[in-house]
């Protein structure tokens, strides 16, 4: 089945890495709405989870990183009076340097996260969301703050009202965007914060409406009122909507066709008005990612025959 993922962070890279598993056709569309500048070089966040994920090289403790990193530049980087307040390691730093480099030569960041991809062994395509620089802002009753600020540095604390996409406007869906929709069969929406990782995605310009008319399964994020990581259920609250799978459901409207959600909300299956599969969905093991990403495929198979 060619399958596109929409996918931001830690959850996205974990259920992209079960669908891969699973044999899909896989074309994972991620969030580049984090991505920002730091110490001279352009960080991608969602995207480079996604990506040591997929290439089974992910440091499985934090959800973020490579495994059995080392940090010798930061730590000198501190010692040296330099901001150290967001981790790099020393091989991420390696990916972080070409990157920067190739950008700045004028390639597009499709090219440079295809190529990366590629040479550490990746079968699936990786798209970033768009070319263009979007940068997430997050809106507080003190002002804006550019989301790795509020979410690394201050630890994403305080009151958010709300969030907006700078850059959106302008931009356009990454180079070969359009076309992996067109020929997909399925979506699956990871189970990734919708606010910060997937709005962004769905508010590219043009998105929405390159979108084939095939099944649409997300992955609920939260799981007994909470999220499996970050702050995604208290946004959900600050923002009026249920922290439960009946509010990722209200959240992204009319645009599903299914969802997959964790067995302990079965009990709220009722109130979804979509089908439902409810299943374990914590990824805490590779055999999880496979069942979970077996389970999206079902439900998008069953959909699609009755469509």
């Amino acid at each position: 089945m060619k399958v596109v993922a929409l996918a931001g962070g830690v959850g996205g890279g974990r259920l992209a890495h079960g669908l891969a598993l699973a044999g899909a056709d896989l074309t994972v569309i991620v969030n580049t709405g984090d991505d920002f500048t730091h110490l001279g070089l352009r960080i991608c966040p969602d995207i480079d989870s996604v990506t040591y994920t997929l290439a089974g090289i992910a440091n499985r403790e934090q959800g973020w990183g490579v495994a059995g990193e080392t940090t010798a530049a930061m730590e000198r980087i501190r010692r040296l009076g330099g901001e150290d307040w967001f981790l790099l390691g020393d091989r991420d730093l390696a990916l972080h340097i070409l990157r920067t480099d190739r950008l700045r030569q004028g390639e597009p960041l499709s090219a440079v996260t295809a190529d990366i991809a590629a040479k550490l062994g990746i079968t699936a395509r990786i798209l970033p969301m768009t070319d263009d620089p979007v940068a997430t802002m997050v809106q507080t009753p003190a002002g804006e703050l550019s989301f790795q600020n509020w979410f690394v540095r201050r630890r994403a604390e305080g009151a958010v009202t709300g969030f907006r996409f700078d850059g959106i406007e302008a931009a356009r869906p990454a180079f070969g965007l359009t076309e992996a929709l067109a020929a997909a069969e399925a979506i699956v929406i990871c189970p990734s914060n919708p606010y910060v990782s997937i709005d962004p995605i769905l508010s590219v310009p043009g998105l929405r409406e390159a979108m084939p008319k095939v099944p649409v399964i997300a992955v609920s994020p939260i799981i007994g009122g909470e999220a499996v990581k970050g702050p995604a259920a208290r946004l959900l609250r600050e923002l009026g909507t249920e922290a439960s799978p009946v509010g990722i459901a209200d959240h992204y409207g009319s645009l599903l066709s299914g969802m997959v959600i964790d067995e302990a909300d079965a009990g709220l299956a009722a109130r979804l008005r979509i089908p439902v599969r409810a299943t374990k969905s914590l990824m805490q093991t590779d055999e999880d990612r496979l069942a979970l990403a077996r389970e999206c495929l079902d439900l998008a198979g069953s959909l699609a025959w009755t469509s």
